[in-house]
């Protein structure tokens, strides 16, 4: 990933633009089946995750940011630093079965929610290495506690 890429990511307009372009992302990758994607182009780590609605029960997908740790995947409720939860961590706290395609690859997947001293560690020694901008995210979320999950695979 680009010192570039790093840099703007801590900027406000720049999340105000992800949480516009990550549905048109989506789109891209469907209808390209994954072939084309904006977060590869900025040469980003990222996976498309597949949990059930807690609501709907249906099939919600949504690409995200992921930082590698072994075999699993991190990945960062930061909802770009809004004061309210993302709608998929949600869903994994009701159902933690999911799907990722990542690298080419649909894998299952078990989200498994990371607090205290585990949680430090990673954000710490894996996540903002991989993304500084969650720093700032969290600065912006205020009091709200964003939640972490490693997915790590069930195959």
């Amino acid at each position: 990933m680009s010192k570039l890429a790093k840099s703007l990511g801590k900027r406000q307009w720049f999340a105000d633009m992800g949480k516009k372009l990550v549905p048109a992302d989506l789109a891209v990758q469907k209808r390209t089946g994954g072939r084309i994607s904006l977060l590869r182009a900025a040469g980003l780590p990222y996976l498309v995750l597949t949990a059930t609605g807690r609501r709907s029960g249906q099939p919600r997908s949504v690409p995200l940011l992921y930082a590698p740790h072994g075999d699993e995947f991190v990945v960062v409720g930061s909802n770009w630093g809004q004061r309210h939860h993302p709608a998929w961590s949600a869903n994994l706290l009701a159902d933690p079965e999911a799907t990722v395609q990542a690298r080419g690859r649909e894998i299952r997947v078990r989200a498994r929610l990371v607090t205290g001293d585990e949680r430090e560690r990673l954000w710490r020694g894996v996540i903002t290495d991989t993304w500084p901008a969650y720093d700032e995210y969290a600065r912006r979320a205020g009091d709200r506690d964003i939640r972490v999950f490693v997915l790590s695979r069930t195959e």
